[in-house]
């Protein structure tokens, strides 16, 4: 067994390249552009979600009160004539990526921890690098795509949207495994 705190380091230094490799993903490799579409007549919805008084949170249209409504024929036609829709209205103002980024930051921090639990009581001191990498980057490639999944079976995201972030994730996991091995304490 490793203790965590002498982990600290593949921790730090994973969570720095996978916040540098995502950033390359997102603003330079640009694959991820076609992960969402515009409306059309967009000002028109605009102007009717403000109207509606849209806070910013998460809707659903039509929306029913619990199971009974999927039952109730005013509920059925709604969806039946549609559109359907899962919303999230974002808060107004200009474009601020300072929280999510810090957020995203600790998030990464968080999945090298587990990582580093997950390897550490798997392996002890001086393991082999594959066995390392091993541990390490499945336990990262859970926390950083798996969940994904639930977005496109309960949701309707679009299915290569997903594919492409767990691409992305598996870019990530092979990043933190790498640390983990080269940096395991012997």
């Amino acid at each position: 067994m490793v203790p965590l705190m002498s982990l600290w380091m593949p921790i730090l230094l994973a969570a720095v390249l996978v916040f540098v490799a995502s950033s390359v993903i997102h603003m330079v490799l640009g694959y991820h552009q076609s992960d969402f579409q515009g409306v059309p007549k967009e000002d028109q919805l605009m102007d009717a979600l403000r109207d509606a008084g849209a806070t910013p949170g998460d809707y659903i249209v039509p929306h029913g009160e619990g199971a009974a409504s999927m039952k109730d024929p005013a509920f059925l036609e709604k969806w039946a004539k549609g559109p359907a829709a899962m919303i999230t209205v974002l808060p107004s103002g200009p474009p601020s990526m300072g929280p999510q980024l810090a957020m995203w930051f600790v998030y990464i921090l968080v999945v090298g921890v587990f990582a580093a639990y997950i390897a550490g009581h798997a392996l002890g001191p001086g393991a082999e690098y594959l066995e390392v990498f091993r541990f390490a980057g499945a336990t990262a490639f859970a926390g950083y795509s798996l969940a994904l999944l639930h977005g496109s079976i309960w949701y309707h995201k679009k299915w290569s949207a997903t594919l492409k972030s767990m691409f992305d994730g598996l870019i990530y996991a092979l990043l933190t495994a790498g640390c983990f091995g080269w940096l395991w304490p012997a």
